[in-house]
């Protein structure tokens, strides 16, 4: 076989433009040192993905089953749905969970620097800072 076309190939893939990405796919393959299955005879890594199609030494199904799965960004992992929790205090007769309404406390910034000042080791601690009153 001097030049592989694609008539030698069609009756192993039907879809030309399926054989099209299924051939540059394992030239790809070939490229990135896969070992092939055909004698090179100074051909080109798209012939002889070609003629390994042709000669069915590798099979078409596995170069399909490839290439979707070097296509792939994200593998959907099949996981159990959460269950949904009640909100505390939604329970009560007549209360949606929308209904409830969320308060936020706000701080200022003196009790969050002495809220932190808890926080650190008692040899690390800043002396405590006084009020002065401006005069």
């Amino acid at each position: 076989m001097a030049r592989v076309t694609v008539e030698d190939c069609i009756d192993k893939v039907s879809n030309r433009f399926e054989l099209v990405l299924l051939a540059g796919h394992r030239a790809r393959m070939i490229s990135s040192g896969a070992q092939i299955t055909v004698d090179r005879d100074n051909d080109k890594n798209p012939v002889v993905a070609l003629r390994e199609i042709a000669e069915e030494t590798i099979s078409p199904e596995d170069l399909k089953e490839e290439l979707v799965h070097s296509l792939q960004k994200y593998v959907e992992v099949d996981e159990p749905e959460p269950e949904s929790i009640p909100l505390i205090g939604a329970g009560g007769e007549g209360v949606d969970a929308d209904d409830t309404e969320v308060v936020l406390e706000r701080m200022t910034e003196e009790e969050l620097l002495k809220g932190l000042e808890g926080l650190a080791p008692p040899e690390e601690r800043p002396e405590p800072v006084e009020a002065d009153d401006e005069e």
